[in-house]
């Protein structure tokens, strides 16, 4: 089995619920308190660990009580965290969240730390020679991080997986470097400028991603499932019907598992089945890395 590492952000979500979101200049009060750990890297690396994969953290976290709790929790999960990197200018990550009675919500995220990590920041030790190792990563790092490893990873002929959230326009040479890419609808539009509503329109998506240079393109679809598109395979896979509560993280959740199972060596059509499985787990359960599931679960 080969190893996971995951490049990419760690923020402390701060949640008050209230009857409504307060006006400019308005004051409310009541309502309720929730501090969860979140960030996209920390969410796959999690979810990642808890199905038995043997995880990497990459990741820059400020001289904080925010950081010191978020390292807390990556050593109790078990993931390896001797690369992740100290800022003693920025602060960690935090999102600020407001969450009216109706479920709208308002979020404010101060990146702090996440948007210092640099390819200075990562050690030549992270990368190994390994075959069988996989890079996940997402795109609340800068995105020049990210073209930096996806190039080194590549010319190492390790597999890069890209979770392409939030989503923005990326560069061609970024786009060759990448084994699979994992847009959910919204951000197939986005890369693509086709609207992702069924299944042909996926497959016209991920045929467009494809001519960018991307090997295998895997469109998540939410309940619908997932769309993949190899040089040998163009389906749509189906996820197990459950009764979703929180959605929350459901697409970190997804590509923990694809990259488990991929480092375990399973098939594109194996590896999405299984990481399908995952993400329907996640949805019945409230919270981001708390809706991970273990493998037994699975």
């Amino acid at each position: 089995m080969g190893k996971i590492v995951v490049i990419g952000s760690t923020n402390t979500d701060m949640v008050v619920k209230s009857r409504k979101i307060p006006s400019p200049g308005e004051t409310i009060l009541g309502g309720t308190f929730m501090m969860n750990p979140g960030g996209k890297g920390a969410n796959q690396a999690v979810a990642a660990a808890r199905l038995n994969g043997n995880v990497t953290l990459v990741t820059k976290l400020g001289n904080d009580l925010f950081g010191e709790q978020a390292k807390h929790i990556f050593d109790f999960e078990g993931i390896d965290t001797r690369y992740i990197v100290n800022d003693p200018k920025n602060p960690s990550g935090i999102a600020l969240i407001m969450v009216d009675q109706d479920g709208e919500n308002c979020i404010v995220v101060a990146p702090g730390s996440n948007g210092t990590l640099s390819a200075y920041d990562i050690e030549e030790g992270v990368y190994g020679n390994d075959p069988s190792d996989v890079f996940l990563m997402q795109l609340e790092v800068p995105v020049s991080t990210i073209e930096f490893v996806a190039q080194k990873v590549y010319e190492k002929n390790n597999r890069v997986i890209l979770n392409p959230a939030p989503a923005r326009q990326l560069s061609d040479d970024l786009l060759n470097c990448v084994y699979i890419i994992t847009p959910n609808e919204v951000e197939a539009e986005i890369l693509t400028g086709i609207k992702v509503v069924d299944t042909a329109s996926a497959e016209e998506a991920a045929e467009k991603l494809r001519s960018t240079g991307v090997k295998n393109v895997i469109i998540t679809m939410g309940a619908a499932g997932a769309f993949l598109l190899t040089d040998k395979v163009s389906k749509l896979i189906s996820v197990v019907p459950v009764r979703a509560v929180d959605t929350t993280a459901a697409g970190d959740v997804f590509n923990g598992a694809l990259a488990v199972a991929i480092s375990e060596g399973k098939d594109l059509e194996e590896a999405v089945v299984f990481a399908n499985k995952a993400a329907a787990i996640s949805v019945t359960r409230m919270g981001a890395q708390a809706s991970a599931p273990y493998r037994k679960e699975i």
